[in-house]
């Protein structure tokens, strides 16, 4: 997936629904695509390089991991004020995951979520 393509966003979420199909709850997997999106688009914009999406599902829960391939920090920011768009990813990721990460790479880092099939 590359920047210049977000069409990637779409697509990636359209492969987690039909994974998340077998599931069987659906309010969790509305959360799940949501927070997907956000990490994806993340993913894309402030790395301007590629990122691979990685999800598991299992009787426990859903483990999403996005990974880029870009060295530095991931720098939250706050939300803009108004109707602006930017700036809420890690907020919705923070408020609806029930656990969550950054991991480092040699090159690049994974942020991950983790939705229990319980919760919620």
């Amino acid at each position: 997936m590359g920047r210049a393509d977000l069409r990637a966003v779409p697509e990636a979420r359209r492969a987690l629904r039909d994974l998340l199909r077998q599931w069987g709850r659906p309010g969790r997997s509305a959360v799940a695509e949501l927070l997907t999106s956000e990490l994806v688009t993340n993913a894309l914009i402030h790395t301007d390089d590629d990122a691979v999406l990685t999800a598991t599902v299992g009787p426990r829960g859903v483990r999403v991991e996005v990974r880029d391939f870009v060295a530095g920090r991931l720098r939250p920011s706050a939300p803009a004020p108004g109707d602006a768009t930017n700036g809420r990813g890690l907020v919705l990721l923070e408020s609806l995951a029930d656990a969550w990460g950054v991991r480092a790479h040699g090159v690049g880092k994974s942020v991950w979520f983790e939705l229990d099939a319980e919760a919620g």
